[in-house]
């Protein structure tokens, strides 16, 4: 199916199982202009593949991923780009830096070399109401326009947000980046443990 959305046109994909995408990638490599964006949350111990075989990091929401990232980023391959996962909704189980703290995390990382920010991130809570989706959005919109102006030097031009069921708002709102997979590849089976 990823063959057949290239073939149609599409270049970004994007994925949130690392193995799943490092498979794909493989089966995949004589398509060379593919960008490939890595969304899923990240752990210490997945850094190195991530750094060395993407073009894109949507979901950093700690300092310590960001240098691993950097450090290992390979040296004949352009600095990654990244994006800050915020925390729109407030909810503990949902991963992302808190509003407070983004501004600091946002410095941290503008000082690594292999790394290059270019915006925000978010999922919020889900709602079938246009205006709840719309406040959320705006939030990660408004977040980005006080980075820019703290951060004048950097190259803030990405808003990663809206998925297949609330797209519409995200877009709304200011969404550069959307994630439609469910919309163009359909639902996801059932995933083991094994699978993460």
């Amino acid at each position: 199916m990823l063959r057949q959305a290239h073939d149609a046109g599409q270049r970004a994909f994007g994925e949130n199982y690392l193995q799943e995408a490092l498979e794909k990638q493989t089966r995949l490599a004589d398509l060379d202009d593919i960008e490939w964006h890595f969304i899923g949350g990240l752990q210490s111990n997945k850094t190195r593949d991530v750094a060395e075989h993407f073009d894109w990091v949507h979901s950093i929401d700690r300092e310590k991923i960001a240098r691993r990232l950097s450090a290992q980023r390979p040296a004949e391959r352009a600095p990654l780009n990244v994006c800050l996962q915020l925390n729109v909704s407030g909810e503990t189980s949902k991963e992302g830096v808190d509003l407070d703290a983004l501004p600091a995390l946002a410095e941290a990382i503008l000082a690594l070399p292999n790394l290059r920010l270019r915006g925000l991130m978010a999922l919020p809570a889900p709602s079938d109401d246009p205006e709840t989706q719309r406040r959320a959005f705006r939030t990660v919109a408004t977040a980005l326009e006080t980075l820019k102006t703290r951060f004048p030097e950097a190259p803030l031009d990405t808003l990663s947000m809206g998925m297949s069921g609330d797209l519409e708002a995200a877009i709304a709102e200011g969404a550069t980046l959307v994630r439609l997979g469910t919309a163009i590849f359909g639902s996801r089976p059932p995933r083991s443990p094994a699978d993460a």
